[in-house]
């Protein structure tokens, strides 16, 4: 009996132990808040709950808590007034564009100080240059790719082919999208327009990514790459602003005043715009919700076509501790690995930014039956950055003003930017 009574309390001793060891071990966790901003359509925060739970899985000791915090503009106040406050994330996903501010504001920590073995360096050296370069600053990589885009243009096939168009013939120039917006054009018998030949967004926040594009179509750039630099009085750039402002007050195909980002994926599956100009990111949600047949094109030319770069990366706060930090790399590495990626660009839509995502049987099997997810890669090497410069958060509001005065017919496109020129001179005049 006695030796029962010690074998008991051996067991209870021992199972006490054991619920220590693990409560430690539990307490040794280390935890990643993980801000992830919601911006476009589709359930894309159980895509990422997913993958974190995927993550956790495979790395026990390191528990991340995604904060789904608003679109692109309140993650980024969110993160730095969590910096600002001394609890900041250890990773978000921010705009690529949002660079120059975070590193003027001393908040993150560049990426390669991170980078010690050569499996870090070949996974560096997996990413598209294209989506790197904007990363790359004072010899510095402060930000990895992951979610990716470029803006295509959305047409209604069945619309084209009802106004005498060839469904598959998507507009290749500023003059041919003109047309094929006239021949889409419809109104009621009050003369009220019921389907719009086109929209491009022109709200604040994603009006600069558009008339980046536009831009770069008619051969120009809106900055250096140093972000030290505008350039919204040279003559082309003024001139593709008159074209977009002319798409309504001109040639009647554009709705009036601001067409707006949020809504134009409705717009188009309603059928109250026959073309857009949206985020690859929108494709799934496109694909799964439209009721007739729709084309995925490049954006057109004057002569060259051309897009602009957009979505958002991975950045690493400097304030986290040094535990965090060290997870957070691998957490980035386990979210931009070719595979993951790859799923990703099927569940969203979004432009993979690493070659091998494209190599994969996911996305080798995903583009032969769906042909239109290959429109953005093709338009890579043709796309440029995104507006972006030193107090990016001022520079881009005046550029965002600046466009909504022409788009509203306030001002001229040539007094519109020529005051945001001079605005921003005096703002990124300290940093040349």
């Amino acid at each position: 009996m006695h030796i029962i009574k010690r074998n008991l309390l051996k067991l209870a001793a021992t199972g006490l132990m054991l619920g220590v060891v693990g409560a430690s071990q539990a307490f040794a966790q280390t935890k990643l808040d993980f801000y992830y901003p919601v911006q476009v359509g589709g359930p894309v925060t159980k895509v990422i709950d997913g993958y974190v739970a995927k993550f956790m899985a495979e790395n026990p000791d390191i528990q991340v808590a995604p904060i789904y915090s608003g679109n692109y503009n309140d993650t980024t106040t969110k993160a730095l007034t969590a910096a600002k406050a001394g609890t900041p994330p250890a990773i978000a996903v921010l705009l690529a564009t949002d660079v120059f501010t975070l590193i003027d504001e001393d908040v993150v920590d560049p990426i390669d100080q991170f980078v010690k073995t050569d499996a870090d360096k070949a996974w560096i050296d997996g990413f598209m240059p294209a989506y790197l370069k904007s990363a790359q600053i004072d010899g510095h990589l402060w930000s990895v790719p992951f979610q990716r885009s470029t803006a295509v243009m959305y047409y209604n096939k069945q619309a084209f082919k009802d106004a005498g168009l060839d469904p598959e013939a998507y507009p290749k120039t500023w003059d041919d999208m003109v047309a094929a917006g006239k021949a889409v054009t419809t109104k009621d018998a009050s003369g009220n327009t019921t389907r719009w030949g086109v929209g491009i967004a022109g709200n604040v926040g994603s009006s600069q990514w558009m008339f980046g594009a536009l831009a770069a179509q008619n051969g120009a750039r809106l900055m250096n790459d140093e972000g030290n630099q505008t350039y919204l009085t040279d003559p082309k750039v003024v001139e593709a602003l008159q074209y977009w402002v002319d798409l309504s007050k001109k040639d009647g195909v554009h709705p009036q005043s601001i067409f707006e980002w949020g809504t134009a994926p409705a717009d188009f599956l309603a059928g109250r715009v026959s073309m857009i100009w949206h985020t690859t990111g929108n494709l799934t949600n496109i694909r799964k919700n439209a009721t007739f047949d729709f084309g995925v094109a490049p954006f057109p030319g004057h002569p060259n076509p051309a897009s602009a770069l957009g979505g958002g990366n991975f950045y690493i706060f400097k304030d986290a501790s040094t535990e965090q930090k060290e997870a957070a790399f691998k957490f980035a590495k386990f979210l931009t690995s070719d595979e993951i990626l790859a799923d990703w660009a099927v569940q969203t839509g979004y432009v993979a930014p690493r070659d091998g995502a494209w190599k994969t049987k996911t996305l080798t099997e995903y583009t032969a039956k769906e042909p239109n997810a290959l429109v953005a890669l093709k338009q890579i090497p043709n796309a440029v950055p995104e507006f972006s410069t030193h107090e990016s958060a001022r520079t881009t509001k005046i550029l965002n003003d600046a466009l909504a005065a022409a788009l509203t017919g306030n001002k001229t496109p040539e007094k519109a930017l020529g005051e945001a020129q001079a605005e921003i001179d005096k703002i990124l005049k300290q940093y040349r």
